[in-house]
């Protein structure tokens, strides 16, 4: 039964954000602007990073690994929503496939490289003197590698489960992109164990990576907090304050989608949290970390007037 089920569905259908036309034609044009200024800023950030002698430290190596994912997360989904949207939103299975572990293995990999974030803001306010003997170029080179096996790993546990359930010959996906919660919807059998191994898959990418900067802030704010000098203090929570924001902007976002039952029914609710997580991080993250970091808006500076013909 299961297997006569699942070599039904070859490809999929993706009902993506609306099915009027106008709606469509302006949703295309917002998004293609909204992926040329994701994909400009992220490239100027990373330029700006290595080009930069003065922003050759642990934080912006941090930061050109988060523009790097960003620019992946990015190219992921919106490039096949403005196919949707104008020409088709038939997905082979392979491809939905190749889909949902990219994302999850972007997804995962994002919210370590910023838990990692927060361990280096800590460092570098509690520990300025040792702190590039903690945080190495050796540790820095380790922190993303395991960032990135870890998320490949969680990914592929989660889409292997995934495309095991049977679909009954349902391949509709009511969503804009193929996610893995979507599948449980679209199953024709019980759910229960899917969505405990789910939360497992959370815990790991989410709750551990949260904890992680829970603690990291709580230690810095004290830290901050006996220091004797106001110029101190603000100089501090300026060098954490956009990291902060990020993360706060993206956990949000991502804890309100994946912690929580998954319901059988559609909810536009969902995709619009899901737009929200997918979309705005990637674009918002070098406008957040330019606009309150003088280093970077430096940098940036020199990069776009070494780029003006003269």
């Amino acid at each position: 039964m299961e297997k006569r089920n699942t070599s039904i569905v070859t490809e999929f259908i993706l009902l993506g954000l609306s099915e009027d036309p106008k709606v469509q034609m302006f949703l295309f044009v917002l998004f293609l602007v909204i992926y040329v200024v994701t994909i400009t800023g992220n490239l100027f950030l990373i330029t700006a990073c290595i080009r930069d002698p003065h922003l050759h430290t642990p934080m912006y190596f941090f930061l050109a690994n988060l523009s790097f994912i960003d620019i992946c997360y990015s190219s992921v989904i919106v490039p096949n929503l403005l196919n949707q949207l104008i020409v088709s939103r038939r997905m082979s299975f392979s491809g939905c496939a190749l889909q949902m572990y990219t994302y999850l293995l972007l997804a995962c990999t994002e919210s370590m490289v910023l838990a990692i974030m927060a361990y280096d803001c800590y460092v570098a306010i509690t520990f300025p003197f040792q702190y590039t003997v903690i945080i190495s170029q050796s540790v820095c080179r380790m922190f993303i590698s395991c960032s990135w096996i870890s998320g490949s790993v969680l990914a592929l546990l989660s889409v292997v489960y995934t495309l095991q359930l049977p679909l009954c010959g349902n391949n509709v996906i009511q969503h804009f992109f193929c996610e893995a919660t979507t599948f449980l919807k679209m199953s024709c059998v019980g759910t229960f164990i899917p969505q405990v191994m789910f939360v497992i898959v959370a815990i790991f990418s989410l709750m551990a990576p949260t904890l992680v900067i829970l603690i990291s802030y709580i230690r810095i704010v004290i830290t901050v907090i006996v220091m004797p000098s106001s110029e101190g203090r603000y100089k501090a929570f300026s060098t954490c304050a956009s990291h902060l924001t990020v993360v706060t902007m993206a956990y949000g976002s991502a804890m309100s989608l994946y912690l929580k039952p998954v319901s059988k029914t559609a909810n536009n609710q969902d995709k619009a949290a899901s737009l929200f997580y997918t979309v705005m991080p990637a674009l918002l993250n070098p406008m957040i970390y330019s606009l309150r970091n003088k280093d970077v808006k430096m940098a940036l500076r020199n990069v776009i007037v070494g780029n003006i013909p003269h």
